[in-house]
């Protein structure tokens, strides 16, 4: 029989970062049971493979998935291959695109290789929702459906909004919510994470697990990250996003980049420090005892080392170091003021960069520009930029943009 630590200790570290748990009192009472019977929780989230690519954004609830995998509970990495020939309704104003089942395939395969540099491999049971969605009979479907109404699935906020606003719904987007609530049958889950914005998604598996005879499971909800700008959530259309994948050192960079308010969000949503541990570190930063720069580079390290490794976190705080912090790296570098409107992209927080190089006075037009950047000539923060856009986090911001030998210092605002 399996030994769980007592419950307030797990309670400390699944509550870290909870947005919302429904209900904390029934989380409790499970866990409980669970160390009486010596029965882990079955906890899941799911995932629609609908881009090949995890940002930290994706990773939050993987993070919580991992604290219950530490405590000794059963993790569910879903992979919804089925539900994402849907496409989640959640956060749209018109219906996805749908994928096609080759190019759900590869995604899946590469979520796999990226979601176990987080989770433990051989602690975590991979499923598809494949294997019991796609094998619903017609009259499956129809009974399912006939749980609920379609009053209920108005009162979700993306379809009520679309519909007053005489916008189409698709009768396939009315399914998904259903098809993710079944997922919590099939896989008798006690636990569901989603995000804040999943909650109808996660409320829809509760209700259905009554209906089948089960006990309903608890949702555990996370925040959305917001990102590089602070403002928006992480998204790679966006450009405010840190891919997963992206190199230690510039994944160490743009981690430097953020602001230090938002910096106690990441340390909550994105590591394994425990809630007390992340409030002394803000006493300690309150009471001078910790200099803010010194606890984001700590954060900037741990968080690059999880997914890089120690040794290539401490190379990218070294490198990082000595692009913004020593002196040899900007005596003698003009500063040039930039207006942020002088050089904005077409997106929040993009800056077009051939714009910038004429307004720094690095290139004489638009088209010798372009052509340095595509020669690749130009650094932007000591990194070869080959697109004709940057991204920055909040403004005002210090960018050390290199064309050739000359290099300048851009103070936009």
């Amino acid at each position: 029989m399996l030994a769980f630590l007592p419950v307030d200790e797990q309670m400390d570290l699944l509550q870290k970062g909870a947005a919302e748990i429904i209900r904390v009192a029934d989380l409790r009472e499970r866990l409980e049971e669970s160390r009486k019977t010596g029965r882990p929780l079955r906890v899941k989230a799911g995932f629609d493979p609908t881009a090949p690519d995890l940002h930290l954004g994706h990773t939050v609830l993987m993070r919580k998935l991992r604290h219950f995998q530490q405590l000794g509970h059963t993790v569910i990495f879903l992979i919804g291959d089925s539900t994402a020939l849907i496409g989640d309704p959640t956060g749209r104003n018109v219906t996805r695109k749908p994928l096609t089942r080759a190019e759900i395939d590869k995604n899946a395969e590469t979520y796999k290789q990226q979601v176990f540099r987080i989770l433990d491999l051989e602690k975590t049971e991979v499923r598809y929702n494949s294997e019991w969605l796609d094998k619903l009979s017609y009259a499956g479907m129809i009974g399912l459906s006939a749980k609920v109404t379609l009053s209920q699935m108005l009162d979700r906020k993306e379809f009520l909004t679309r519909f007053r606003a005489e916008q189409d719904i698709s009768l396939h987007e009315l399914l998904y919510p259903l098809a993710q609530g079944y997922d919590s049958v099939a896989l008798n889950s006690d636990v569901e994470l989603g995000g804040t914005d999943q909650k109808f998604n996660l409320l829809m598996g509760r209700e259905l697990q009554r209906d089948y005879g089960q006990k309903p499971q608890i949702v555990l909800m996370t925040p959305i990250l917001e990102g590089l700008d602070g403002v928006q959530k992480m998204s790679k259309s966006l450009n405010n996003a840190i891919g997963i994948n992206e190199p230690a050192s510039e994944m160490y960079g743009k981690l430097m980049s953020i602001s230090d308010e938002l910096m106690w969000k990441y340390w909550e949503l994105l590591t394994d420090l425990r809630g007390s541990e992340i409030e002394a570190l803000k006493e300690d930063v309150v009471a001078g005892r910790a200099h803010p720069m010194d606890v984001k580079k700590r954060l900037a390290r741990t968080i690059t080392a999880g997914f890089h490794g120690e040794a290539a976190a401490v190379s990218a705080g070294e490198n990082w170091a000595r692009m913004f912090q020593q002196k040899e790296a900007t005596e003698d570098l003009e500063e040039v003021a930039v207006a942020f409107t002088d050089v904005a992209g077409s997106e929040p927080n993009q800056i077009r960069l051939p714009k910038l190089l004429m307004v720094m006075g690095l290139a004489a037009s638009g088209a010798e520009a372009n052509r340095k950047i595509a020669e690749k000539a130009v650094k932007v923060d000591g990194e070869v930029v080959g697109g004709a856009v940057i991204s920055v986090g909040a403004l005002p911001a210090q960018i050390m943009v290199r064309l050739g030998k000359r290099a300048k210092v851009a103070m936009v605002s």
